[in-house]
This record gives structure tokens, C-alpha cells and sequence, in this order.
């Protein structure tokens, strides 16, 4: 027979393993919903492979919007160091413009192409969400107002 003291005891330890094995499978969970966030230059110097979920940021690429043999649009996102060839095959915010900020959420195919899932347009004239705006700026082509831009909301323009 267990005395108080020891039933106690092995009521903390059996509570702190369920606790340890709660926070291992939460956090499991939440690595596969990551979704990092990458500038074209950040691309060229480490491409993340063609598995991992990713969002790319910059301006599209003056002249580069066209049309993929597959039907889908076809645009380069660029920070105007290194570019990164995309290709979404849903319908473009109204926003979506040559020399605009947007961001876009997919992943590498195999030939190098970002296959979009999402893709993001800044709202107006000053709005860049702020990882895009960071970039740039690092890259020495951020041409808003002022020091940092003005984000409202999330980035999405939906």
C-alpha cells in the first residue's frame, strides 16, 4: 500500500509526462502549418527545396506577366538583385500589377517554377506588408514613404 506522500509523487510525475508528451505532439503539429517567409536574394543564396510550404515577397517584375502553357499566369517576383519565376493558375487579386508588391504562397516544383497557391497585393500606394518592405529595403530598392511602411491587417488583400 502506497503511502500518501509517495501517491502524491507519482501523481506529479505521471501529470508532468502526459504534460512533456501534450507539448511534443502540439508542437509537431505547428511545425508542419510553418510557413516561412523568403526574399528572391534569400531564394538564390539558399533555396529551400521543393518540399517545404514558403512565402516569396518583392515587386513583380515589369514585363514578366504572361501566360504558362498550362494556362496559368506566369510572373517573376523580384527584389531587384534575384528573381523567382512564379506560376498561379487561380484568378489574380485586382490589385495585381507590373511594379507592385505582392506576396505569394506555394512551392517549388521541380523545374524551379514557385507553383502559387496564394497570392497577396498590397492595398494601396503605401500599404507593403512588412517582411516584404524589410526586404527590399535591405536590398536598397524600397521606394515607399517614410522609414517603415504602413501595414494594415495581415497582408491579405482577399
Amino acid at each position: 500500500m502506497m503511502r500518501h506522500r509517495n501517491r502524491r509523487l507519482a501523481t506529479i510525475a505521471a501529470s508532468a509526462i502526459v504534460l512533456v508528451v501534450a507539448v511534443g505532439l502540439g508542437l509537431m503539429a505547428l511545425r508542419s502549418a510553418v510557413v516561412f517567409f523568403y526574399s528572391p536574394s534569400e531564394i538564390a543564396a539558399e533555396h529551400p527545396g521543393i518540399e517545404a510550404r514558403i512565402r516569396v515577397g518583392g515587386l513583380v517584375l515589369e514585363e514578366s506577366v504572361g501566360e504558362a502553357a498550362s494556362g496559368a499566369t506566369r510572373f517573376v517576383i523580384t527584389d531587384r538583385v534575384e528573381n523567382v519565376q512564379v506560376e498561379y493558375a487561380g484568378l489574380l487579386p485586382d490589385l495585381f500589377r507590373e511594379g507592385q508588391g505582392v506576396v505569394v504562397e506555394g512551392r517549388f516544383a521541380a523545374d524551379g517554377v514557385l507553383q502559387a497557391r496564394t497570392v497577396l497585393a498590397k492595398h494601396d500606394e503605401t500599404y507593403m506588408p512588412s517582411e516584404v518592405a524589410e526586404a527590399l529595403r535591405e536590398a536598397g530598392v524600397w521606394q515607399g514613404e517614410g522609414e517603415t511602411p504602413s501595414a494594415a491587417g495581415d497582408g491579405d488583400s482577399r
